[in-house]
């Protein structure tokens, strides 16, 4: 059985390495990384199921870590701020077809034209959605890949993450939209691996990691 671990950070904003971080998406990655093995082999964000997401609560961010390795949080420097990590695992695999749960997610919602279509019009490989065309893509994310049934989306844009690759200076630039709704499971299988590998693009830059709650119903 797969264990999957949350971690959630609350850093401090006091902290010089916090503000870099972030406002680097590429840094983020590079710190959140820092936190396990070093020594996985080839693609160690795959091997190790790293995904993140920065949310805004209030005045403070929080920062979500998924992985399914537990990251060793004495790696954070000393002022960076409060962190905890807690086994997912009981609610990976309490997923069952039919329940109710809630979800969030963001994501990087885009259209890729096809080569003739861009030779003919002249259009970029990548297309960011916004607005209904990023709400008609995260349903049929959703229902297709995904194993969820939606039955509500409220979507948020969100300001695009961003950051420059220390290699080469190439810049990293991904568009972001937070989804959140309600929906029903109808393949748990399939939606457990969609949780643990994420959805879509920018899995290392704080994208494509879902995280669910269930519904509980209130008795009459």
């Amino acid at each position: 059985m797969t264990t999957l671990w949350l971690t959630r950070i609350l850093p401090s904003l006091r902290a010089r390495e916090v503000r870099r971080d972030l406002a680097s998406a590429v840094s983020m990655h590079h710190r959140l990384m820092k936190l396990f093995p070093d020594d996985v082999g080839h693609q160690p964000r795959r091997q190790l199921g790293v995904l993140f997401r920065t949310e805004d609560q209030g005045t403070s961010p929080v920062i979500l870590l998924q992985s399914q390795v537990r990251p060793d949080l004495s790696r954070l420097p000393t002022d960076y701020g409060h962190a905890e990590t807690k086994d997912l695992s009981p609610l990976l695999h309490a997923l069952r077809t039919g329940i109710t749960v809630r979800y969030r997610i963001t994501a990087n919602a885009v259209r890729k034209p096809g080569h003739t279509t861009r030779a003919t019009t002249g259009a970029p490989p990548v297309i960011p959605l916004t607005g209904a065309d990023a709400d008609q893509w995260w349903q049929r994310q959703a229902e297709e890949n995904t194993g969820l049934r939606l039955s509500a989306i409220q979507s948020t844009p969100l300001d695009t993450a961003r950051g420059t690759h220390a290699h080469d200076k190439s810049p990293v630039t991904h568009a972001r939209t937070r989804f959140d709704g309600t929906a029903y499971v109808n393949d748990p299988d399939l939606l457990r691996r969609r949780i643990l590998d994420g959805i879509g693009r920018g899995k290392s830059y704080g994208c494509g990691l879902l995280t669910l709650a269930p519904v509980t119903r209130r008795s009459a």
